[in-house]
């Protein structure tokens, strides 16, 4: 099966990614994507963009070289309310929101507090994936948050970045596969997103693929595989 859209992609505009919007796209198109996203993140990662431009994405074409583009976020959870620095006025100017943990915003409270936070965030009606939960700098309850994202309609990601054997998150591979299983065992619909921060890795699902294959994943829960899966991700 050939991945069609790439939801987790990062520009210049995060302020540690080295492409432009267009590079991205333009890579989304020679590796043969119908969906291109991008998802810069929200503004209390540091050296990111400030709020005004999640406002302004009218003036971006929604087509650009045969690819559908979309407008996304990952944002940045906050606490163990599930907390987000997205402003419910941006909620409806955003075609989907990623939410994530992240060092810089988010220090690590124990399994128990950690899986309590992300299944909070699911309650949030504009989050509809949960972004890389992949990381031993987090310790998560993979099984509760696998049930709980099947039942709450949510998808967790499948994080190409995170299989980079230079990633700062930490034993990335043996968690997806834990997140996996989990997600099998439930019925859990995942996302494969490159979290690309050049574009070059725009599209690239090699190693993603790859360990799809190696734990004989159903391709029917994987999004990026029928496009009209990505129904699942939109806002309400």
């Amino acid at each position: 099966m050939k991945p069609l859209c790439d939801l987790h992609t990062h520009t210049v505009a995060s302020g540690h990614a080295y492409s432009t919007l267009l590079e991205n796209v333009h890579m989304a198109a020679m590796r043969g994507l119908k969906v291109y996203g991008h998802s810069d993140h929200a503004r209390l990662m540091p050296g990111t963009t400030d709020e005004i431009y999640f406002t302004n994405f009218k003036v971006i074409p929604r087509e650009i070289e045969g690819v559908r583009i979309l407008h996304g976020i990952e944002a940045n959870i906050l606490d163990e309310l599930g907390t987000i620095d997205v402003s419910q006025k941006l909620y409806h100017k955003l075609d989907y929101i990623i939410a994530s943990l992240h060092s810089p915003t988010f220090k690590s409270l124990g399994m128990e507090m950690n899986t309590q936070t992300l299944l909070r965030v699911m309650d949030n009606p504009y989050v509809k994936i949960i972004g890389h939960p992949d990381d031993d700098r987090y310790p998560l309850d993979i099984e509760a948050i696998a049930k709980a994202a099947s039942e709450k309609k949510v998808v967790l990601e499948l994080n190409n970045g995170s299989l980079n054997p230079l990633s700062t998150r930490v034993n990335g591979k043996a968690n997806i596969i834990k997140m996996l299983e989990a997600c099998k065992k439930y019925d859990t619909m995942i996302l494969m997103g490159t979290d690309a921060h050049i574009c070059f890795e725009v599209g690239d699902f090699e190693a993603s693929l790859q360990l799809l294959k190696e734990v004989n994943f159903p391709k029917e829960l994987v999004i990026n595989f029928e496009l009209s899966r990505l129904n699942m991700v939109y806002n309400q």
